[in-house]
């Protein structure tokens, strides 16, 4: 039995690490096999020799966020936990990042994890950057944000949102209504980003001006966009073509993110992704970044980390019973 102390300056930073009900020490406990108990202004770390020395370097993680003003929540604890255990426990610093926009109800909105930090950053440096990863890591929600923060900013005049509008297997023909009606709920988790950004109000106001534009991909062809920060959502569902008809419509005082998830691709078998295409052609070309995520860039809820992890186990499992045939 390992015994280690550790001192706590200040009441506010006791609050936060503890969480409600102590949620964030119980979590610590349990993932780390370690026994915290609080007395005074100090905590006592007692358990396997091992797990005591991961649980100070998590701890003391989560009180160097807290000193900078950053939230703990149960996220951010199973994170840091997994940080300390693959050793880059050195990497806790970077968090701590920089806000990327605020909402319309003024919550900050900023990368919670270092594979987001990493996408943000690409997004701010290059032209074109793809992003791609499994569901909730944040691809399309921080995307929008940094095309509002670029919109606010005045970088830019347009925010133009697309996505493929045939997907998961069906086909916009057999669906009621209009056109607008048939492709709406294709384009509604744009629709959602946009209305936590700018509010309803404000983003009715900028989608009649035409400063926003939230539209299938087909409507896409024939232009160039000058001026605007265009965001390509679902991109694992175009096809070849599209997504270079999409890609040249880059035009001047322009940017262009590309976000999908590979491992969710709704085309024929006999179909080549345009997102997958483009992720072998456009790798290395000067002023595009690639930004691969991964489940521990999930912010959802933990069992969405757990259910993509047993996916890519079985598909991994799949890939080697057919290089054994």
């Amino acid at each position: 039995m390992t015994e280690q102390i550790i001192s706590i300056e200040r009441m506010e930073q006791a609050i936060d690490l503890f969480g409600l009900f102590d949620e964030n020490i119980r979590l610590i406990e349990r993932e780390l096999g370690v026994s915290v108990v609080n007395r005074d202004s100090n905590l006592k770390i007692s358990g396997e020799g091992e797990n005591v020395m991961l649980a100070v370097r998590a701890v003391q993680g989560l009180l160097s966020l807290s000193a900078r003003g950053e939230a703990i929540s149960e996220q951010n604890v199973r994170y840091i936990i997994e940080l300390v255990r693959s050793g880059n426990e050195g990497k806790i610093a970077q968090l701590a990042g920089d806000v990327v926009c605020v909402t319309a109800k003024g919550k900050p909105i900023k990368p919670k994890t270092l594979g987001q930090k990493q996408y943000v950053q690409a997004i701010k440096n290059n032209t074109v950057t793809l992003g791609v990863g499994p569901a909730g890591t944040g691809k399309t929600y921080l995307a929008v944000a940094a095309a509002v923060a670029a919109f606010r900013e005045k970088q830019i005049n347009r925010i133009i949102l697309t996505r493929p509008a045939v997907e998961a297997g069906e086909r916009l023909g057999f669906l009621p209504g209009d056109l607008q009606s048939k492709v709406d709920p294709y384009l509604r988790p744009l629709y959602d980003a946009l209305f936590d950004m700018l509010g309803a109000e404000t983003y009715q106001k900028y989608l009649e001006r035409g400063n926003i534009e939230v539209a299938p991909l087909a409507y896409m062809r024939g232009r160039t966009l000058d001026d605007s920060f265009i965001i390509l959502d679902e991109a694992q569902n175009t096809s070849r073509e599209q997504m270079k008809m999409f890609l040249t419509r880059l035009g001047f005082g322009s940017k262009i993110v590309i976000t999908g998830d590979i491992t969710q691709i709704d085309l024929p078998g006999d179909k080549v992704s345009g997102l997958r295409e483009a992720m072998r052609v456009l790798k290395g070309v000067e002023d595009i970044a690639i930004c691969r995520l991964n489940e521990s860039d999930v912010v959802r809820h933990v069992i969405v980390q757990r259910i993509i992890k047993a996916y890519e186990v079985d598909e991994e499992r799949k890939n080697k019973k057919e290089n054994r045939r």
